[in-house]
């Protein structure tokens, strides 16, 4: 059996379209859309409305966690458009759904990122995809969970759940095979982004399931440029599967 798994996609359409040649099944834990690209800032849904020098100066303030002065520059664009920002976020947020869910191969088994959007997802799936958050499914005899989404931290993405109804989806998962997340599990070493240069955030509560139930593999992504990408808890092989915007390939799991 082999599964291609993906994570952090963010907005990379072309690639994805050819992620799954080769494997039985696709696996993507998240962060389909891209907002803002802190590698190249004319890219990104952020650039297209307020062009590359706004996008660079927001950027910049966010890097150096003047989180404050971010949100009122923010503002004080989003008020330059014409009518509620939100309307030109999702339009622009559909046009990249549409675009990626066309392009992802199928069967594919998905779950969301923090910066993803879940109300949007049930417009864009198509047979074959299967969205899990909190939920368990068997693939080549191994039974694999999912728990989508981040936690909350100063940046404000838009899917930050709180601690608490991140850790009932992980108990609602219980004992699998492979535990994929979003997130990595809150190991200094894997939640350290060495070009970012900052610790993102990691989930206890994963850490706690993985040292109890001790399954074969967890699997994540988030962190784009991380200290380390594996680590390992007793049996299981923690694998950051990688930043799929910047590499363009997957990881290959296969059993």
């Amino acid at each position: 059996m082999r599964v291609h798994v993906v994570s952090d996609v963010h907005g990379r359409a072309d690639a994805l379209a050819a992620a799954g040649e080769g494997a039985d099944a696709l696996i993507c834990l998240g962060d389909l859309i891209l907002f803002i690209d802190y590698d190249d800032h004319a890219q990104g849904i952020f650039a297209d409305l307020f062009g590359q020098e706004k996008a660079a100066e927001f950027i910049g303030l966010r890097t150096a966690k003047r989180f404050d002065e971010a949100r009122a520059m923010s503002a004080a664009l989003w008020a330059t458009l014409d009518g509620d920002p939100r309307e030109h976020i999702e339009r622009n947020v559909r046009a990249q759904y549409a675009n990626l869910f066309a392009a992802m191969p199928t069967p594919a088994y998905l779950t969301y990122g923090n910066v993803d959007l879940p109300r949007l997802w049930a417009d864009y799936v198509r047979p074959g995809h299967q969205v899990l958050d909190g939920q368990t499914v068997e693939i080549g005899g191994l039974r694999f969970g999912f728990v989508g989404g981040g936690l909350k931290t100063p940046y404000r993405t838009p899917n930050e759940i709180s601690d608490e109804e991140f850790a009932a989806k992980v108990e609602a998962v219980g004992e699998v095979d492979v535990l994929c997340c979003h997130i990595p599990p809150a190991l200094p070493e894997l939640l350290y982004d060495v070009v970012a240069r900052r610790f993102e955030r990691g989930s206890e509560a994963t850490l706690e399931a993985i040292r109890r139930t001790q399954p074969r593999y967890a699997l994540f992504g988030h962190v784009h440029n991380p200290l380390h990408s594996r680590a390992r808890v007793g049996r299981t092989e923690c694998v950051n599967v990688g930043h799929f915007r910047g590499k363009g390939v997957p990881f290959i799991l296969e059993w």
